[in-house]
């Protein structure tokens, strides 16, 4: 059955992929994004798509775009170069934002689908990380603008759900990566892959041996639909339970592009995290879901759109 679905950020990296996995299924999707970090390019393929409407308004302000069956808030700053430039947007788009979007969900009885991060584990203590694993975040760092804005939306859609009955869910997304993913924004895949295109040092910050877990897009975001349609409540893991350390990664992308690069060493950024990997136990027992897609086909999938970003980065 054909449903209305409201997708916030739609024009960003995950929002664009979201969307179109929801107009596949034959529903409509109103998309919100304010285009601060969103792209309207992700979603040039929809302009002939007559059951996808783009809004451009901020989340941040009180909003309504009428009746809906479900509503996925994927909207706010995501990279470490947009949530330091945008360190209070962040914030407000975590805290008005996520209340006004449940607002939304509250008043037409719509279901709820919020996406946080693997930043609220923090550096992590608990490895590989659990749900139940509470974090170790400092609270005032540099980061601390997104890892507390998503660390206050999960309990504001915990309270929605809680206090007014509010169907919602809460994903935990941990690093992800495909076509679409800003080529200038600071994360471990689209750094490497430029500057491997590019024939310039892949810069590899303090002595790689740090590690993160990549997921395929398609992937991530066919987990996401399946939380969303669950009877579960509490933070779900969707992400890529293979752990890779930053070395390992960028040796990966240099056999993949070809590149001759060398790579070089950096100092570690305040709080970046040393390790990060998802237990999806949960995932797999409540959705039936993992990821399909290894790391070698996912950077050999998102190739030629990483040599389509080279021209326009200046």
């Amino acid at each position: 059955m054909s449903r209305m679905i409201l997708v916030t950020g739609a024009a960003g990296f995950l929002g664009s992929h979201l969307c179109d996995l929801l107009l596949a299924e034959g529903n409509s999707v109103i998309g919100v994004d304010n285009l601060s970090t969103g792209n309207v390019a992700n979603l040039s393929h929809l302009k002939s798509e007559s059951r996808f409407n783009l809004r451009e308004l901020d989340i941040c302000q009180p909003f309504d775009v009428g009746k809906v069956d479900f509503v996925f808030n994927f909207a706010s700053p995501a990279s470490p170069v947009d949530y330091t430039r945008l360190g209070v947007e962040t914030l407000l788009v975590g805290s008005a934002g996520t209340i006004n979007t449940l607002e939304i969900a509250r008043k037409y009885g719509a279901g709820y689908l919020h996406a946080s991060t693997s930043e609220c584990y923090g550096d992590p203590e608990v490895h590989p990380q659990v749900e139940s694993y509470w974090g170790n975040v400092n609270p005032i760092g540099p980061r601390s603008v997104y890892d507390e804005a998503k660390r206050f939306s999960e309990a504001t859609v915990m309270a929605y759900h809680r206090y007014h009955g509010v169907d919602t869910h809460l994903v935990r997304i941990f690093n992800t990566y495909g076509p679409r993913l800003q080529a200038n924004d600071g994360r471990v895949i689209s750094n490497l892959m430029v500057q491997a295109l590019r024939g310039e040092p892949l810069t590899i910050y303090g002595d790689g041996s740090q590690t993160r877990s990549f997921c395929y897009v398609s992937d991530l975001i066919e987990g996401i639909v399946l939380l969303s349609r669950s009877q579960e409540h509490l933070p779900v893991n969707i992400g890529n339970p293979v752990e890779w350390t930053i070395l390992e990664c960028a040796r990966e992308i240099l056999d993949v592009t070809g590149s001759k690069s060398e790579i070089i060493l950096k100092p570690l950024p305040q709080d970046d995290p040393t390790r990060r990997r998802p237990d999806i136990t949960k995932a797999r027992t409540l959705l039936g879901w993992e990821p399909k897609v290894k790391l070698r086909q996912g950077l050999e999938n998102s190739l030629e759109y990483f040599r389509s970003c080279i021209a326009s980065l200046v």
